[in-house]
């Protein structure tokens, strides 16, 4: 996708190291038990973000436990479900299609996910 792309594929790259700080301050603030200061110089230092830009990213996190790591799940199940339906699916997988799967229920648990893509999957067939 980025082949040609070299700045997309920079700005891919940055979102990736966003997402994998996100984890290590949620872990660090609730397990390791880092101080608000502590999580957002981290993130700033890590991400070359600006303290004051990374500030309500932090208070987020230290208000809900788990978010980042509960998005990153989510992100990995949807990768997996993706990977089945194109398995399934071969020439037949429509990525537009998918993300309709997906996303027009709006924020559902794991399971009903699984369930709503197996059902598109088995009607497809």
């Amino acid at each position: 996708m980025y082949e040609n792309d070299p700045f997309g594929d920079l700005g891919r790259l940055q979102a990736e190291l966003f997402r994998a700080v996100r984890l290590v301050v949620d872990t660090g603030l609730h397990d390791k038990r880092w101080t608000r200061e502590q999580a957002i110089s981290y993130m700033s230092e890590q991400t070359g973000t600006a303290e004051s830009d990374v500030v309500a990213e932090i208070e987020r996190y230290m208000a809900w436990p788990g978010q980042a790591l509960g998005y990153k799940l989510g992100m990995l199940k949807i990768l997996s479900l993706r990977e089945q339906a194109k398995a399934r699916l071969g020439d037949k997988f429509d990525l537009a299609e998918f993300h309709d799967v997906v996303l027009l229920n709006g924020a559902v648990p794991m399971a009903v996910l699984s369930r709503n893509v197996n059902h598109w999957l088995d009607n497809k067939l």
